[in-house]
């Protein structure tokens, strides 16, 4: 296995991709969203939309429109959990900024055979794998280019992105309160 790096190592892919930057969520929380100052606005029931000062829609909203594409799929308990029901309340932000969100229950994503573990995969050919403790916590990724690993990462994303809903579409299906 390749050894872990640390996230700031790969930040810079986040500008160097020339297409597409595509994650995969599988937790069911996560400790930096429980770290984060929206937190207690989301406990407090705040809605949330774009924002030019929040550097990632920011840095979305200008990758985008340079033609380049985010995406990501994000699995679902049903209910949802706490920190699930977190990112599909501040989601609808990072999707203002050109960000496509989609979101697939986890029932389907187990009958698909998807993994449990999460990642980002650039252009089809970088794929970054994180190691997540328990807690939620980032311990690192694994960053990884051979053609074994990218190759399955990109079925995982093609058989995901299919059965995936919009953001959006999706929030419609969770009644509120759940």
């Amino acid at each position: 296995m390749p050894d872990l790096v640390a996230f700031d190592e790969i930040t810079h892919l986040f500008t160097d991709f020339q297409h597409t930057a595509w994650r995969l969520e599988t937790q069911r929380g996560y400790a930096t969203d429980r770290d984060s100052p929206n937190w207690p606005r989301f406990q407090r029931g705040e809605t949330f939309g774009y924002d030019p000062a929040n550097p990632w829609q920011a840095a979305v909203r200008r990758q985008t429109r340079a033609g380049k594409r985010y995406e990501r799929v994000r699995l679902v308990d049903d209910p949802p959990t706490e920190g699930q029901r977190f990112l599909l309340a501040t989601g609808l932000g990072n999707v203002a900024a050109g960000e496509d969100i989609r979101n697939l229950w986890r029932a389907d994503a187990v009958r698909l055979g998807l993994p449990d573990h999460d990642f980002w995969l650039f252009d089809s050919r970088i794929l970054a794998r994180f190691v997540i403790d328990e807690h939620g916590v980032t311990l690192g990724l694994q960053v990884m280019e051979d053609a074994e690993n990218v190759v399955r990462a990109c079925q995982i994303r093609d058989a995901a992105w299919h059965h995936a809903v919009p953001t959006g579409q999706f929030q419609a299906q969770v009644p509120s309160g759940r």
